[in-house]
Protein backbone atom coordinates (compact mmCIF):
# COMPACT_ATOMS: atom_id res chain seq x y z
CA UNK A 1 0.00 0.00 0.00
CA UNK A 2 2.75 2.39 0.84
CA UNK A 3 4.28 1.49 -2.74
CA UNK A 4 1.26 2.46 -4.51
CA UNK A 5 0.44 5.39 -1.96
CA UNK A 6 -2.57 3.90 -1.20
CA UNK A 7 -3.86 5.94 2.26
CA UNK A 8 -7.36 4.24 2.88
CA UNK A 9 -8.19 1.57 5.07
CA UNK A 10 -8.70 -1.68 4.74
CA UNK A 11 -12.44 -2.68 5.24
CA UNK A 12 -13.22 -6.59 6.16
CA UNK A 13 -16.50 -7.57 5.08
CA UNK A 14 -18.94 -10.21 4.68
CA UNK A 15 -19.07 -10.81 0.81
CA UNK A 16 -21.66 -13.06 -1.17
CA UNK A 17 -20.44 -16.10 -2.03
CA UNK A 18 -21.21 -19.20 -4.00
CA UNK A 19 -22.58 -22.17 -3.25
CA UNK A 20 -20.46 -22.47 0.49
CA UNK A 21 -22.20 -19.09 1.61
CA UNK A 22 -20.80 -16.00 2.55
CA UNK A 23 -16.79 -15.46 3.63
CA UNK A 24 -14.73 -12.37 4.60
CA UNK A 25 -12.84 -10.21 2.29
CA UNK A 26 -10.59 -6.83 2.29
CA UNK A 27 -11.93 -3.60 0.38
CA UNK A 28 -10.47 -0.56 0.68
CA UNK A 29 -12.71 1.95 2.66
CA UNK A 30 -13.65 5.01 4.09
CA UNK A 31 -14.18 4.78 7.81
CA UNK A 32 -18.52 5.26 8.79
CA UNK A 33 -20.21 6.11 11.76
CA UNK A 34 -21.17 2.19 12.28
CA UNK A 35 -17.69 0.69 12.13
CA UNK A 36 -14.62 -0.25 14.69
CA UNK A 37 -11.34 0.79 13.69
CA UNK A 38 -8.08 -1.05 14.31
CA UNK A 39 -4.22 -0.50 13.48
CA UNK A 40 -1.85 -3.14 12.96
CA UNK A 41 1.49 -2.76 11.86
CA UNK A 42 0.76 0.19 10.22
CA UNK A 43 -2.42 -0.58 8.55
CA UNK A 44 -5.60 0.77 9.45
CA UNK A 45 -8.68 -1.88 9.38
CA UNK A 46 -12.45 -1.53 9.54
CA UNK A 47 -15.20 -4.09 10.66
CA UNK A 48 -18.56 -3.01 11.42
CA UNK A 49 -20.10 -3.27 14.70
CA UNK A 50 -22.27 -5.59 13.59
CA UNK A 51 -20.45 -7.63 11.93
CA UNK A 52 -17.59 -8.19 14.87
CA UNK A 53 -20.09 -9.01 16.94
CA UNK A 54 -21.43 -11.98 14.78
CA UNK A 55 -17.99 -12.99 14.35
CA UNK A 56 -16.19 -12.43 17.69
CA UNK A 57 -12.44 -11.81 17.03
CA UNK A 58 -11.35 -11.67 13.40
CA UNK A 59 -7.76 -12.72 12.58
CA UNK A 60 -5.98 -11.48 8.78
CA UNK A 61 -3.59 -13.20 7.66
CA UNK A 62 -0.96 -12.40 5.05
CA UNK A 63 0.60 -15.71 3.07
CA UNK A 64 4.02 -15.23 1.01
CA UNK A 65 3.76 -18.29 -1.28
CA UNK A 66 4.90 -16.94 -4.61
CA UNK A 67 2.06 -17.33 -7.00
CA UNK A 68 -0.37 -18.44 -4.55
CA UNK A 69 -0.07 -15.70 -2.20
CA UNK A 70 -2.77 -13.82 -0.18
CA UNK A 71 -5.03 -13.05 2.84
CA UNK A 72 -7.08 -15.57 4.89
CA UNK A 73 -9.62 -14.09 7.16
CA UNK A 74 -11.15 -16.17 10.01
CA UNK A 75 -13.13 -15.25 12.18
CA UNK A 76 -14.26 -16.96 15.34
CA UNK A 77 -17.80 -17.80 15.54
CA UNK A 78 -19.29 -19.25 12.04
CA UNK A 79 -20.12 -16.67 9.32
CA UNK A 80 -23.66 -15.33 9.17
CA UNK A 81 -25.45 -16.88 6.35
CA UNK A 82 -22.93 -19.29 5.81
CA UNK A 83 -23.21 -23.24 5.86
CA UNK A 84 -24.68 -23.67 1.89
CA UNK A 85 -23.95 -26.32 0.09
CA UNK A 86 -23.22 -27.64 -3.66
CA UNK A 87 -26.17 -30.76 -2.91
CA UNK A 88 -28.75 -29.11 -4.45
CA UNK A 89 -30.47 -26.54 -7.06
CA UNK A 90 -27.99 -25.43 -9.91
CA UNK A 91 -25.19 -25.57 -7.94
CA UNK A 92 -25.11 -29.48 -7.41
CA UNK A 93 -24.60 -29.27 -11.18
CA UNK A 94 -21.34 -27.95 -11.17
CA UNK A 95 -23.18 -24.37 -12.40
CA UNK A 96 -21.26 -22.51 -9.05
CA UNK A 97 -17.73 -23.83 -9.32
CA UNK A 98 -18.18 -26.25 -6.53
Amino acid sequence: MQTNNISSALRVALMQGGCAGPSLGLALDEEKATDKLFQQQGLTFLVEKNLLEQCGSIKVDYYDAGSRSGFSISCTNPLPGAGGGCSSGSCGSGGCGC
